[in-house]
């Protein structure tokens, strides 16, 4: 087999890899809104078709929601099997005014940092399943075959919660289980540098509601005497943390781990510079925890944010009301073997201890997902981090990330399978914002680096 066969393959059909690429992004393939839902299928057809003509065994398999693509191809010849996963699915595109072309007709635009692909799913996540695809096109043109057994697995819900992941997965997990899953829904760092991505924050999201009285008040009248849920719900608020930035909720670093020495002196030698990192957003200090660093921050440490607060007169103008109701969106970011259900427990409990007199709390339950981390000892994980650096000249590194994507527990709870995390998605490609893009250069050279790494692994 020559790699630099199948390199120089990649290099040439780049061109027509990139078109496929845009026509994909051409469909509307929005998963939350059922507006879109006869886009979802089109979406999961032009995959299936797609690898079909690979000459790979592949379905779209039907889900109470949007369907998955599965695809087999390739030997059982004692190497790695191989699963590929990624989603088809995008977000709204919502606002709309922000865009500066229609985000269902992308292409190719040059910027002063280099060419990018601009429209919704550029990054997250067609570009970056694409180059999946596109180093085993190439390799099956090269070489008339596969180098292993391999597995695609696409599914069309994830930008709206995977509601029917986990059943598929249960219900067909002697078919998809592998040795490990390429999941390619990941960044580099700082955008430069290729990367592993080893460890993923869970998540526990709670929508609470505190009610005082049973209509909105006139302040004149009421105010003083009656109790007001935003005072409440503020109160609330504040004591979620201390002047240090530490969770005040009970129990809450029951099962926060510390950094392994190693993994530690790794993330030294990144050299994160966070005063940038916070720039670019118009801020300057870490807030976090005050004696961890900024990345142990992002990565290894767990977190309460507030995402969304109401109560009140919200219109033009000022109104003179004490509301009936105030509201919060909370999210915790959870790390090594905190237990989110527990958390959700002491939460709960921790504000039912505040509310006084006349006001009660409702909750609304918003996903419950543990941290999952991936143990690098086998030896593909050094083969394909050496394999990353070869293709970018630069030391790939393993990462943490402050996000999270449960799918990388499933494949290890469900399928006993190893997530392997590698994405080439850059900080700025503005996921989930109006003008999504994804540079050229991930493109191509992700398309080039899988095509290293099964090489390496095989």
């Amino acid at each position: 087999m020559s790699l630099d066969a199948i390199l120089a393959r990649i290099d040439d059909d780049l061109p027509a890899a990139t078109e496929r690429l845009l026509d994909l992004m051409r469909i509307k393939s929005i998963s939350t809104d059922p507006a879109f839902r006869d886009d979802c299928q089109q979406a999961a057809d032009w995959l299936v078709a797609d690898l079909q003509s690979l000459g790979i065994d592949a379905q779209k398999r039907p889900t109470p929601g949007h369907p998955m693509v599965v695809g087999h191809a390739g030997p059982e010849n004692g190497k790695p099997h191989l699963l590929f996963y990624g989603h088809y699915d995008v977000q709204p595109v919502d606002p709309l005014a922000l865009w500066d072309r229609d985000p269902f007709d992308p292409a190719i635009e040059q910027t002063p940092a280099g060419p990018v692909i601009r429209g919704r799913g550029a990054a997250d996540d067609k570009g970056q399943l694409m180059t999946f695809i596109e180093a085993l096109r190439a390799w099956k043109e090269v070489e008339g075959n596969w180098p292993c057994r391999i597995t695609f697995f696409f599914e069309g819900e994830e930008e709206s919660g995977s509601p029917s992941l986990v059943p598929f997965m249960e219900e067909n997990k002697d078919e998809l289980r592998a040795d490990f899953a390429m999941i390619c829904d990941t960044v580099m760092f700082e955008s430069r540098t290729p990367a592993i991505t080893t460890m993923l924050r869970g998540l526990l999201g709670e929508e609470l509601t505190i009610t005082g009285p049973t209509k909105d008040l006139h302040s004149g009248m009421f105010g003083g005497i009656a109790m007001n849920p935003v005072r409440v719900l503020a109160r609330v608020i504040a004591a979620l943390h201390d002047d240090q930035g530490r969770v005040t909720v009970p129990g809450f670093y029951d099962g926060v781990p510390e950094l392994s020495d190693e993994l530690e002196a790794q993330w030294q030698g990144l050299a994160f510079d966070h005063e940038a990192f916070l720039g670019d957003v118009g801020l300057s200090h870490p807030a976090g925890e005050q004696d961890r660093t900024p990345l142990e921050m992002i990565w290894s440490r767990p977190t309460c944010e507030v995402n969304g607060i109401g109560g009140g007169y919200q219109g033009d103008g000022f109104k003179t009301v004490l509301p009936a109701q105030a509201s919060a969106k909370i999210s915790f970011r959870l790390v090594g073997d905190q237990d989110p259900h527990a958390i959700r427990k002491n939460f709960r409990a921790m504000v039912e201890e505040m509310l006084p007199p006349d006001c009660t709390a409702t909750w609304k339950a918003h996903g419950a997902s543990r941290a999952s981390g991936t143990p690098t000892s086998d030896p593909a994980f050094a083969k394909s981090l050496k394999a990353l650096s070869d293709e970018w000249n630069v030391p790939a590194a393993y990462i943490g990330s402050g996000g999270s994507i449960p799918i990388a527990g499933h494949f290890q709870n469900i399928l006993g399978t190893a997530p392997v995390l590698i994405g080439f998605s850059k900080d700025d490609d503005q996921i989930h914002s109006p003008n999504e893009k994804y540079d050229m250069e991930s493109f191509h050279k992700g398309i080039r680096s899988w095509a290293r790494i099964l090489d390496a692994i095989t």
